[in-house]
């Protein structure tokens, strides 16, 4: 902590002992702190109201409202600064209690020496600016809708929410689970955004998306002549990630001699690259996400044992849309707010006839499928609410293409037996132009094709400009 954020905080010194007290506060204040002072609970729930502490310092054996109290009290307003107990011999099991009952930063036995609480107090101070600072952060990314998928109020996600605030500020390896598309990458880049790290590289590598004969050198990297094909020497995922966050994705599929590699990675916290003699420290917060049950994967012999412990150190599970439905119109305004921007749209909502199609649906692609589902809804609606017309759920089928009418300028096409493919498409991709204003971006989700498909075929027609 440097001097400047040291001037800043401030300490409230609570004891119904007024030499103590004041002698704690002259004590903290020569520290480089602002210290304010009262004598039993009641007191210092109203110097709070008007005093920023960074750090309670408090005794537990108080008049008019004890230190356990006061705890409770200043845990239930919500955002409490960390406090530290002090306790005279013969409580130290309440003061334990306190720690982990009212989630207390520490205790202190009388008398207090001086350099120990320097020390609890610099470390308590620093955990309360972390936390705030997550608090913000997490705030800002969801506003920001980087979080869009993780949105909601429902019980299974405030835990999720919950854990990833718990974890992030810490090194603990962390394993992240849940279906496809319920967010897993999302949760390791907030777990990586609201910790200590956030400064440093978020690498992710997914497992499945690549051979077993190239996941190694991928990982752990590669020096020149180390196989065929290697030209240059190559930083693995794990020299990229120094001083940061890697995210093993898919680590179920994962082989297992790269597993056993792996393993030797996570206990030693240094890398050797294929075809060198020589190993590299690594300073890598490793966070790793599966679909799969990856305790079944160790029953099968098709996961290690000892990989799975190493990686377990802290579980994050993401339930499944279907099993938190009360979250999905949340969901729906946060990725429609996000994709307006994308997409240069004005869509206000989505109609209630549109939202009981989306709260019928069962969702198995999650988040990621409502989230595809709204997309194309968004750039077929342009502006508005969302209708029936413009969702496609359920087996695939097509959102119908908006009969035209003589007020959107749409028109109706007729293709007679006989026309070439070539010619009934370009027929089509015009119609449908007219149909939209000129809007390719809505042409293009209309027809099934993707803008720059649409931009090609407009230049061979001689209309791309």
């Amino acid at each position: 902590m440097n001097r400047m954020e040291e001037v800043r905080a401030g300490v409230l010194v609570v004891d119904d002992e007024a030499n103590q007290r004041n002698a704690l506060a002259s004590m903290i204040r020569g520290w480089g702190y602002e210290a304010q002072t009262a004598g039993n609970g009641a007191e210092a729930l109203a110097k709070l109201g008007e005093f920023s502490a960074s750090a309670i310092l408090t005794d537990l054996m108080m008049p008019v409202m004890d230190g356990t109290e006061l705890l409770r009290q200043i845990r239930e307003r919500g955002d409490a600064p960390p406090a530290i107990v002090l306790t005279a011999f013969g409580s130290l099991e309440t003061a334990l209690n306190v720690v982990h009952d009212l989630g207390a930063f520490w205790f202190l036995e009388k008398p207090i020496e001086p350099s120990a609480l320097r020390l609890l107090l610099e470390r308590a101070i620093a955990q309360g600016t972390l936390a705030a600072h997550s608090r913000a952060l997490e705030e800002r990314l969801a506003g920001e809708g980087v979080l869009s998928e993780l949105n909601g109020t429902s019980p299974q996600m405030q835990e999720v929410f919950s854990l990833i605030r718990q974890v992030a500020p810490t090194r603990a390896t962390v394993l992240i689970t849940g279906e496809s598309g319920t967010g897993k990458e999302l949760t390791a880049r907030a777990i990586h955004d609201l910790s200590p790290r956030r400064s440093g590289p978020f690498v992710a590598i997914n497992c499945a998306a690549m051979p077993e004969s190239l996941i190694e050198s991928e990982i752990f990297g590669h020096e020149k002549g180390a196989f065929t094909g290697a030209i240059e020497r190559r930083r693995g995922c794990f020299e990229l990630a120094h001083r940061g966050t890697l995210l093993l994705d898919e680590i179920g599929e994962m082989p297992l001699p790269t597993q056993s590699k792996l393993l030797r990675v996570l206990e030693e916290r240094k890398v050797r690259r294929l075809g060198s003699p020589q190993e590299t420290e690594v300073d890598v917060r490793v966070l790793a996400a599966t679909n799969r049950n990856l305790l079944e994967e160790v029953r099968a012999g098709r996961f290690r044992e000892d990989v799975f412990f190493r990686l377990n150190v802290f579980q994050v599970a993401l339930p499944p849309l279907r099993a938190r439905m009360s979250d999905l119109p949340q969901l729906a305004e946060a990725m429609i707010h996000d994709l307006n921007q994308r997409h240069q749209c004005r869509v206000s909502g989505v109609s209630a006839a549109a939202m009981a199609q989306l709260e019928a649906h069962s969702w198995p692609g999650n988040a990621r499928e409502l989230r595809n589902v709204l997309e194309r809804a968004v750039i077929l609606a342009g502006d508005g609410l969302i209708q029936p017309q413009h969702v496609a759920v359920g087996g695939g089928e097509r959102a119908a293409l908006p009969r035209a009418t003589s007020e959107s300028g749409g028109t109706e096409i007729q293709i007679p037996v006989g026309t070439t493919v070539a010619e009934a498409e370009r027929a089509l991709i015009e119609a449908t132009l007219k149909h939209t204003g000129g809007n390719r971006t809505r042409a293009s989700a209309l027809l099934g094709i993707s803008q720059k498909t649409l931009f090609n075929k407009l230049k061979e027609y001689g209309s791309g400009e």
